[in-house]
């Protein structure tokens, strides 16, 4: 098989795949067209089968814990906690759509960081529009503000992206210790975006509303008990060998066994929101991956990429990792660097390639498939984003957050390393 050929062959595989999972021509999941890709692979020989079984032996860990963390949120929705969260919302911000801003600002980003960014998009999404649209308020700041911190807010844990929790092995640190080092740039990623979106929807945000919630909903204690929980073993675990993935299945089992017993939820309908044919997709698209990192672009970036962790590199990386980021969407971007950075890359420059794809995908619709699916919500309830206006937003946050969040990293590193 010859060199184009092979080049042609592997970026044409991903493409279709990219393709099919941003279109999802009649509601098919992406693994219909991942798995077939990967399988092409192996048959023209982009990728040995040695090299695509470690491959995924290398992530099955991690998607196991996607799968635990997939069904908590779904169900501690089903608890109610989304509802709740709304309500308390709605009874906070007193009208005021200014407050309401920065209330689910407050919500999203905790959301984010616990329970991961699908959670923000696909349920804590459409709370915050029936929030905004019981009290009479302009829904469009506070749908967009979701959008964004679903990327930018996932920052902080391990466990609040994908994209984390496959660095987080070659990372080296603890989770205690990944969260130290990127709490920072979280925090400075959340404040320039809050100042951002209250410049630019300040016409939305005027003026106040006189309706009141018309209703009060209790907490949902043993949702948010088990949360707290799950949070606490998330940190605590490590120390006595427990992984994460585990703490996660516990706290699923502990309220699987609820739902069942209550009947609010049946055993097929776990096995659904627990994402088996997501789980084959992202198998199937690191297979597809490794052919584009093999015989595309993995030389390439491994003359771009810094080996160490001066603020210029880290710099470099964030930007890198950003731009490839929207050019081939956030999750086979980081399979790609992940497998250019090797086994045992800098921590600095590992954690500023994350920043990279997490925040790097606000710029546009295709940096992220957290933001397609939103979009996939926003057009379930009627409602159409601007793609103009998404993109001037985007040009007004991203760069200037990414670059803050980068100087907050380097800065950590240097305190760490003093």
């Amino acid at each position: 098989m010859s060199s184009l050929w092979t080049v042609i062959s592997s970026v044409v595989l991903l493409i279709a795949v990219l393709v099919f999972a941003m279109v999802r021509p009649r509601g098919l999941p992406e693994a219909v067209a991942a798995v077939p890709a990967a399988g092409l692979v192996l048959l023209l020989g982009l990728v040995s089968p040695a090299s695509a079984g470690r491959q995924a032996l290398e992530i099955l860990p991690t998607l196991g814990f996607l799968a635990a963390i997939l069904l908590l949120s779904y169900l501690v929705a089903v608890d109610g906690v989304f509802e709740w969260l709304g309500n308390k919302l709605a009874e906070a911000c007193h009208g005021k759509p200014r407050r309401l801003l920065v209330l689910t600002f407050a919500a999203a980003a905790g959301v984010t960081a616990i329970l991961s960014l699908d959670a923000t998009v696909v349920l804590l999404t459409p709370v915050v529009l029936s929030t905004a649209k019981s009290l009479r308020l302009p829904a469009k700041p506070h749908v967009y503000a979701c959008a964004h911190l679903a990327n930018s807010a996932s920052t902080l844990l391990p466990v609040s992206n994908l994209t984390n929790l496959l660095a987080f092995s070659a990372s080296g640190l603890t989770f205690a210790g990944f969260t130290a080092l990127m709490a920072l740039p979280w925090l400075v990623t959340l404040g320039i975006e809050l100042l951002v979106f209250l410049r630019f929807f300040a016409s939305d945000l005027r003026g106040r509303s006189d309706v009141e919630p018309e209703t009060h909903l209790r907490a949902p204690v043993f949702a948010l008990v088990v949360l707290g929980l799950t949070l606490a073993g998330f940190g605590l675990g490590p120390l006595v060998n427990i992984e994460p993935v585990w703490v996660a299945t516990a706290a699923a089992m502990v309220l699987a066994g609820r739902g069942l017993a209550r009947r609010s939820v049946g055993p097929w309908r776990l096995v659904q929101e627990a994402s088996p044919l997501l789980i084959l997709f992202v198998l199937g698209l690191a297979v597809v991956v490794e052919a584009v990192s093999e015989h595309v672009l993995g030389g390439l970036l491994a003359s771009v990429l810094p080996g160490s962790a001066g603020l210029v590199d880290l710099l470099v990386a964030a930007g890198v990792a950003a731009l490839l980021a929207n050019l081939v969407n956030n999750l086979p971007a980081t399979l790609i660097l992940l497998s250019v950075l090797g086994a045992h890359p800098d921590t600095g420059v590992l954690l500023a390639v994350l920043l990279g794809v997490n925040i790097g995908p606000n710029a546009t619709y295709l940096g992220s498939l957290a933001t397609l699916l939103w979009r996939g919500v926003l057009a379930r309830a009627g409602l159409k984003p601007s793609a103009p206006e998404f993109l001037k937003l985007g040009a007004l946050t991203t760069p200037v957050s990414l670059a803050a969040a980068v100087v907050a990293l380097w800065w950590g590193l240097f305190l760490v390393g003093s």
